[in-house]
């Protein structure tokens, strides 16, 4: 298969991390973006040629236009596009939230997508490319104090709706990863104790004290492989990330 040119958001850690280390290793270039410039630094260090990144943060109004330009002026061309970046607090009941700290969290988790997405449009429709959104089982699920979380997820599958309807060259399709190993568990674990149902929030911690949390390599490779190649029947589509119609996605 020719080399691919992939833009992935959040990519300095945990799924967006291994997103980028997939697409390397299989020969890919790719632009990272992400708040710390430490590990994309390392990739750039250890694949000179397939690498461009922009250590920014993707709510700033200009970032989406800076990655975008960079994919061109680097490799000339945007074949892909992981939308990974996001965050989890704040975690409170609807009737204790505050009104601004969601529309910031909408603006981390939903706005900078969209305007990632509507600047990639062009390349993308020219290359019949792909865009992934890693959306989250809360997205069709609810917890407790998960309201801006989960609701600002529904939000990201519904983007991927609309891309799929309005742009037939361009297969969107949203994914979400099950339960992660990453720094957002963590979080969880942390701070969702004090807001969460008793009951929901043990689980949590239970798949991660009885190691059934998935490996961010494992989340991240099927993730890497429909940015390259995910067939256009997907589009539009939610999946879970062992859901049947991925099989192929991952082995």
């Amino acid at each position: 298969m020719a080399s691919k040119v992939i833009i992935v958001t959040g990519a300095s850690r945990g799924i967006g991390l291994a997103v980028a280390k997939w697409l390397l290793a299989a020969s890919h270039r790719v632009i990272l973006v992400s708040r710390s410039a430490e590990q994309l630094e390392e990739l750039k260090a250890r694949y000179p040629s397939q690498v461009a990144y922009l250590a920014a943060d993707m709510t700033v109004a200009d970032t989406a236009w800076r990655a975008t330009e960079l994919a061109v002026l680097t490799f000339g061309r945007v074949d892909g596009v992981v939308v990974n970046h996001g965050v989890l607090s704040p975690m409170t009941r609807i009737e204790d939230a505050s009104v601004e700290e969601w529309r910031k969290l909408y603006e981390a988790n939903f706005f900078s997508a969209l305007a990632l997405v509507k600047e990639t449009i062009p390349q993308l429709r020219a290359a019949k490319g792909r865009i992934v959104f890693v959306s989250s089982g809360a997205a069709t699920s609810a917890y407790t104090s998960w309201g801006a979380y989960g609701s600002s997820k529904a939000a990201l599958n519904s983007l991927a709706r609309h891309v799929a309807v309005e742009e037939p060259d361009i297969t969107a399709v949203a994914i979400s990863p099950g339960r992660v190993d990453t720094d957002m568990q963590k979080e969880l674990r942390e701070k969702g104790g004090a807001a969460m149902s008793k009951e929901d929030y043990e689980t949590f911690k239970s798949d991660f004290e009885e190691g059934r949390l998935i490996k961010p390599e494992q989340a991240g490779g099927i993730i890497a492989k429909l940015a390259v190649d995910a067939k256009p029947g997907l589009s539009g589509k939610y999946f879970k990330w062992d859901a049947p119609e991925l099989v192929e996605y991952r082995q």
